[in-house]
């Protein structure tokens, strides 16, 4: 029998059994669907939704808005909330009056002027006397809270991606896109800040074709430009729209300004041939040469977008108040209703087999939890109902463990606001109270057994050490089981070698909201160590090993010797294999082999980091019919790790982050200066005409302490922000420092 056992760098194992000793490699892959493949499925599901059901989802829409930092989604929520009525006056993210923005909730978010926690609201959009419902989640843009958007995309049906069009694409621009393509989501594109000096929304939509690979074509122009902006040209329907009144709540409908027909006739015409390159329709109006209808445009637009070939491109400004009303009536035109959307489960009463879920009240009750909030209730539980309706009352059925719970209170969510409501039908997103599980879970109402996936983690890339000033033990622990319980990216451990607790996170940020909220939400002030880096140990070459424990006290003793070899693995990934021929080493061992590799790669050798890209082989060994047991064998197995992995020219590795800087152009010159002292590698620069945007590649351990130094090259005026791209050897004397001083911390 022949054993694989691999074990990816983000945890979990797989092992597999062949009959033969040949070499095969498995990876596991994400399964990208064709929306094709999706409508013919689709069609079919819809026979089995009723009118009433059919008529409730067409005019529901759930999206989500995200975009890099300070892009102006918050602001441009801010509108959308104000003009379908949901508040009554508008407040600024750092307005004068001290209020805040609606979705900034939290105080820290108010006082920082930054999104931390995705925020959850409702409202509804009237459009040619219909009434729309939007389920509409506000995201973070900075990178440290990535898995606020990983949460919140993983349950929406659509988005709208907005882009400042004076920068145009940024990197977290970048990442969201690939979130987005991770959860198959649609969008519609808003380039906000036209009335920003330098604003060009036309080089925004280029760097979207170029940069996110996806064919993109303004459906608006702008009518005049920055502090001139007055509106914009709907080039579809040849209309201009001017936004009037204090707040630009009226929109004004007139004929296109003479100066404009021909660039309007020329983006018109870029928009048909953008659309005849992914839709059919428009392609043979195209080779026919016939000017396509304006229903034969809209109705292209919607199904590239819907199949998420294509992404429209609106264009104004949020804090102008100028251009969100038209988003709006995109969002109901050209982004997918609930019931356009193949969502699927497995069913883990019939193997895992996958199952394609009815947006239908009348179906079995299938949710999901997306996410968790400790309120003043306690713990709040948000819900994507899939299947069925949740009813205030009822008992639903947690499928992991099977404990059925009552719902005793059911709510819609505004920010931090709630709304009692009495049952949530299909395809809608709420609240409860009271039910006590894990983000990602899956609900029922009993009589199905079904599991849906649960959303990307990533990596923790920085560590701290923290203790708490006082002796309120019971509270500090209050709120690191919390604060974990919410947030799958902050980690806690307890170093027993040091006897210091270490949290870790995406980036400095993070962990510093999570300490400055102990301080304020549980009357803890903590002392933190410096950030630590989250190495990785690795080997560059190979070894064979041959390692016999022994060990004899009285009675039994302990007998395993094990042999092999030991290569490096391609991926960032750990594998464990055996090809032991005639029973030389028991199935019973192998097992405990196994585990004592899995242990092993926990904590290395050299630092006693997590080791990755190693692939471990025993192809024989020797037992001793009294002395040999389990432990034994996986003790050898450790030792003989330990061994060969010295033996294989073995290397620290340490995250590269993906650094991208944004300052005036005077100092790019200091900028540049400074990369080059932090040994970054740059990759590109973009020059506009008043600001400029550097990216590099440059080591996490250098970037400590660099936003006070940009500050202090740019008089307070650069921004960065940093996302993880890989593992890298780290330099020569760095390792020797860094085995230096593992080797002196357990001298101690």
């Amino acid at each position: 029998m022949f054993v694989r056992r691999v074990v990816s760098s983000y945890g979990g194992v797989v092992t597999k059994m062949f009959d033969s000793p040949i070499r095969r490699s498995f990876t596991c892959a994400r399964v990208v669907r064709s929306y094709e493949e999706d409508s013919v499925v689709l069609s079919e599901i819809s026979k089995g939704i009723s009118a009433a059901d059919t008529e409730s989802l067409a005019r529901m829409r759930n999206i989500g808005i995200s975009a890099h930092i300070d892009s102006g989604k918050t602001t441009f929520t801010e509108r959308v909330l104000f003009y379908t009525g949901r508040i009554n006056s508008i407040h600024e993210v750092r307005g004068r009056d001290k209020v805040g923005a609606t979705m900034d909730s939290m105080e820290l978010e108010r006082e920082k002027g930054i999104t931390i926690q995705s925020a959850a609201t409702y409202c509804n959009w009237e459009k040619e006397d219909k009434n729309y419902h939007f389920n509409l989640i506000d995201t973070p843009g900075h990178i440290d809270f990535t898995i606020e958007v990983e949460r919140a995309l993983r349950v929406l049906d659509g988005a709208v991606l907005v882009v400042c069009a004076v920068a145009g694409v940024q990197s977290q621009t970048v990442t969201v896109d690939r979130q987005m393509r991770r959860y198959d989501i649609p969008r519609i594109t808003f380039i906000n800040k036209m009335d920003r000096m330098g604003a060009d929304p036309f080089k925004a939509i280029d760097q979207i074709n170029s940069k996110l690979k996806i064919p993109a074509a303004a459906i608006q122009v702008p009518i005049g430009s920055e502090k001139d902006l007055k509106g914009v040209v709907n080039i579809i329907d040849r209309l201009a729209l001017y936004n009037e009144g204090k707040q630009g709540e009226t929109l004004r409908v007139s004929d296109i300004p003479s100066e404009l027909k021909n660039l309007v006739e020329e983006k018109r015409k870029i928009l048909i041939e953008t659309l005849a390159d992914v839709d059919d329709e428009i392609a043979e109006c195209f080779i026919e040469e016939i000017d396509p209808t304006v229903e034969q445009i809209k109705n292209a637009i919607r199904r590239s977008t819907i199949s998420r070939k294509f992404t429209p491109v609106l264009m104004g400004s949020a804090l102008a108040n100028t251009g969100i009303q038209p988003v709006l009536d995109a969002v109901v035109d050209y982004l997918p209703n609930p019931a356009e959307v193949l969502n699927t489960g497995l069913d883990i009463s019939n193997n895992e087999k996958k199952v394609n879920l009815v947006p239908s009240s009348k179906e079995p009750f299938v949710g999901l939890a997306f996410k968790l909030e400790e309120g003043k209730y306690g713990q709040l539980t948000y819900l994507r109902v899939y299947q069925g309706r949740l009813k205030k009352g009822g008992y639903i059925s947690n499928v992991k463990d099977g404990k059925k719970i009552k719902v005793a209170r059911l709510v819609r969510m505004h920010a931090d606001d709630m709304e009692d409501v009495d049952s949530i039908g299909a395809g809608e997103i709420c609240a409860t109270f009271g039910i006590d599980c894990a983000s990602g879970d899956t609900f029922t109402d009993g009589s199905l057994k079904y599991a849906m996936s649960s959303m990307y983690v990533p990596d923790a890339v920085v560590s701290l050490s923290i203790s708490p000033k006082t002796k309120d033990v019971a509270n500090f622990s209050k709120a690191m089981n919390r604060f974990q319980k919410e947030d799958p990216t902050f980690r806690v451990k307890f170093d027993s070698e040091s006897k210091e607790t270490i949290v870790s996170g995406m980036g400095e940020l993070h962990l510093e909201i999570y300490v400055e909220r102990m301080k304020r939400e549980y009357n803890v002030e903590c002392s933190t160590g410096r950030p630590q880096v989250s190495y990785r140990e690795s080997i560059q070459g190979s070894s064979s090993f041959d390692y016999t424990h022994k060990k004899q006290s009285g009675g039994a003793g302990q007998f395993a010797r094990v042999m092999g070899e030991m290569t490096a693995e391609a991926q960032p990934r750990n594998v464990f294999e055996t090809k032991v021929v005639g029973g030389r080493i028991s199935e019973k061992f192998l097992q405990a082999c196994a585990r004592g590799f899995e242990e092993a790669c926990e904590k290395g050798p050299l630092i006693g980091h997590k080791v990755i890209g190693v692939n471990m082989l025993i192809n024989d060994g020797a037992t001793h019919v009294v002395d040999s047991n389990e432990m034994s064998f996986k003790t050898a197995t450790q030792a003989a790790f330990k061994q060969a992995f010295q033996n294989s020219n073995p290397v620290i590795l340490e995250p590269i982050m993906n650094t991208a800087v944004t300052a005036p152009a005077e100092f790019q010159g200091s900028i540049i200066s400074l990369l080059n002292k932090l040994q970054a590698i740059i990759q590109d620069t973009e020059n506009s005409a008043e600001e400029f945007t550097v990216t590099a590649d440059c080591s996490l351990n250098e970037l400590f302490g660099f936003a006070s130094s940009l500050r202090a090259v740019t008089q307070g005026k650069g921004e960065f922000s940093m996302e993880f791209k890989e593992y890298q050897p780290c330099p020569p004397q760095l390792q020797r420092q860094l085995i230096e001083e593992h080797n002196k911390k357990n001298r101690k």
